[in-house]
Parts: C-alpha cells; sequence; structure tokens
C-alpha cells in the first residue's frame, strides 16, 4: 500500500522518477503524474482505468507558469487569475507543444489550474513540471476528498500520498472556457457561477454534458457514481417507493422519519449549499458501504455551489434514469 505523510521532498522524487503521487487540492485529491511525461502520464490512465478520450486538469502554481503550458493566454484570463487563482477555477486555453496529446486527449486545448492548497502549491514550485492530475479514484466513482479514500481506493497503484487534510470545498473545479468576452461553462464545480458574474459574462445556456469525446473532465453523462443505485427527486415522494429500511438518505438539512438514523445524513443543518459541497462526496462514500438497496438523493437549492452538487448527483444517477 502507499505510504502516507506530508514529505514533498520524497514526493518530488517520486515525480521525477515517472511514478505517481496523489496530491491535496482545495476541490479533491489529484493522481498525479509529470505532465510533461507521456510515459508517466500513461500510468494515471492505468491507474484509475480511465478512458484516454478523457482529458486530464493540468496543475501549476503560477500565471507565469501558466503562459508556457498554453500558447496564448488572454487577457481576461488575466483578470479572472487576479479574482479566483489559486483556487478551484480550470481554464480551457490552447496548449503549447510541451504538453503531450495524451494529456488533452488529442484536442489542441488544456485545462489548467492553480490549486488553492499550501502543501501542493510548495509542491509545485520544487518541480521542474507541471502535474496532470485528475481525481484520485478509479474512473467514475465518487471523488476522494481524504487521503484515506485515496489508499481505500488506489493504495496499491502508486508509491506515496501526500496528507493534506480533508478538501476544503469538496466538489471539483469549475472548468471554462474563453470565448471574447463571453465564458463558456464545460463544469459547474467549486467556484459558483455568481462569482464568476463578478467579473466576466457567463453564458449559462451554454453549459452542456457530452457523451463522448469531451472537451473537458467531468462532462459525461454518467460519472462521480457510487456502487449503490441513486434516485434523484423528491424523498418524500421516492421513499414511498421503497423499503424505508433498506435505504439511505441525503438531503441539505431535513431529517426523514422511518429511515434508520444511522443510514440519513444532512449535508449542511444550516441549509449552506457550500457546506453541503464540502460534504457531498464523504456522503456517498459513507453511505455506498453500508448495506442498503438504493441512496435517495435530494435537489439542492439553485444557487451558489447547489448548481453544482445537483450536477454531480444529476451525474451519479444517470445510470439508472437509463436503465443502464
Amino acid at each position: 500500500m502507499a505510504d502516507i505523510g506530508i514529505d514533498l521532498l520524497k514526493a518530488a522524487t517520486y515525480l521525477t522518477q515517472g511514478d505517481l503521487v496523489a496530491i491535496p487540492t482545495e476541490t479533491v485529491y489529484g493522481l498525479a503524474a509529470n505532465a510533461y511525461d507521456e510515459a508517466a502520464v500513461v500510468k494515471i490512465f492505468e491507474a484509475k482505468n480511465r478512458p484516454a478520450f478523457d482529458p486530464l486538469i493540468v496543475h501549476t502554481h503560477s500565471m507565469e507558469e501558466v503562459a508556457s503550458i498554453a500558447r496564448e493566454v488572454p487577457e481576461v484570463a488575466y483578470q479572472l487569475a487576479e479574482r479566483f487563482m489559486p483556487g478551484p477555477l480550470t481554464l480551457i486555453l490552447p496548449k503549447s507543444e510541451k504538453v503531450p496529446l495524451l494529456v488533452t486527449s488529442g484536442h489542441d486545448s488544456v485545462g489548467v489550474r492553480i490549486p488553492r492548497h499550501p502543501l501542493t502549491l510548495e509542491l509545485l514550485k520544487q518541480l521542474p513540471f507541471p502535474l496532470a492530475a485528475p481525481s484520485a479514484n478509479p474512473f467514475g466513482y465518487v471523488s476522494p476528498t481524504t487521503a484515506q479514500h485515496v489508499q481505500d481506493q488506489l493504495g496499491e497503484k502508486l508509491p506515496y500520498i501526500i496528507d493534506g487534510g480533508s478538501c476544503l470545498v469538496g466538489i471539483e473545479s469549475t472548468i471554462i472556457r474563453l470565448d471574447g468576452n463571453e465564458v463558456e461553462v464545460l463544469r459547474l464545480g467549486g467556484l459558483a457561477l455568481e462569482e464568476l458574474e463578478e467579473v466576466v459574462n457567463v453564458s449559462k445556456a451554454r453549459i452542456k454534458t457530452s457523451s463522448s469525446n469531451p472537451a473537458a473532465p467531468g462532462m459525461l453523462s454518467s460519472h462521480y457514481s457510487p456502487r449503490k443505485k441513486v434516485l434523484l427527486g423528491a424523498i418524500e415522494t421516492n421513499l414511498k417507493k421503497v423499503d424505508a429500511s433498506r435505504v439511505g438518505v441525503i438531503s441539505l438539512q431535513q431529517a426523514f422519519p422511518g429511515v434508520p438514523e444511522d443510514h440519513q445524513i444532512q449535508l449542511s443543518p444550516a441549509g449552506d449549499v457550500s457546506e453541503a459541497a464540502k460534504s457531498l462526496f464523504a456522503a456517498l462514500r459513507a453511505l455506498d458501504s453500508l448495506d442498503l438497496d438504493v441512496i435517495l438523493a435530494e435537489p439542492m437549492p439553485e444557487q451558489g455551489l447547489g448548481r453544482a452538487i445537483n450536477d454531480r448527483l444529476q451525474r451519479a444517477s444517470f445510470q439508472q434514469k437509463n436503465g443502464e
């Protein structure tokens, strides 16, 4: 199994040798490799059983480094970076020749972000290369928000996990593609649309999913799924369809009579969608570990990070809705 610790020199040594290291970020834990080393990047896809058509995000520590990863960086990118980076925002930019096509799944653009975690930022500053790092979990499963989550799922497939504690945001980064003064949102995430709109025009109508050849990670219709069936909708209604003693419940703040107390998780007793986002993936993992027939989840308020939570829940329940 992987060692777990905070030895950045050890992590840097493994990465320089072409090995994988799990890194903490403010969003979720990432499975990292040298983004410029194609052989190392191959190990990411193998460890996650990730299809080659799903691109990776490249992580670095400064906008100066972003300018070497991307072929062009428009002025609006610097405006966004001044406000939101380091932070849960990924920019899709034209890629430089340094970035292997394997990282971008053949696209001429690359997703780049600056993570807001002190250990990972310090590690990136010590390395002479950026890190390609999708979430550190088997492909399609719930993303990890603690070092132990990574150990439980991928511990036999990498030598080292940096333990940065629980992720503060708990949901993946918001991914945007810049189109002049418009912003196309490719994935809802840890940066709310309301915050983006304070800096740029956001085309909400252009939020979309893709079933093949996505331009960015997390765009597949089915994703972030536990092994248990997830049923998304009004919990009172869905409870009438199932044996209440055999279900798990994920709600914002309400408890439901008839469901065992230890089968229910309220994401935020105070009704705070940011707190709910931080707790979402851990809640899905916890209920997925129990002997249950189904997980019932309710939609969150369509504001702030509530939109991103709903996006993840919809993808987690997609296979069940489509009879797969």
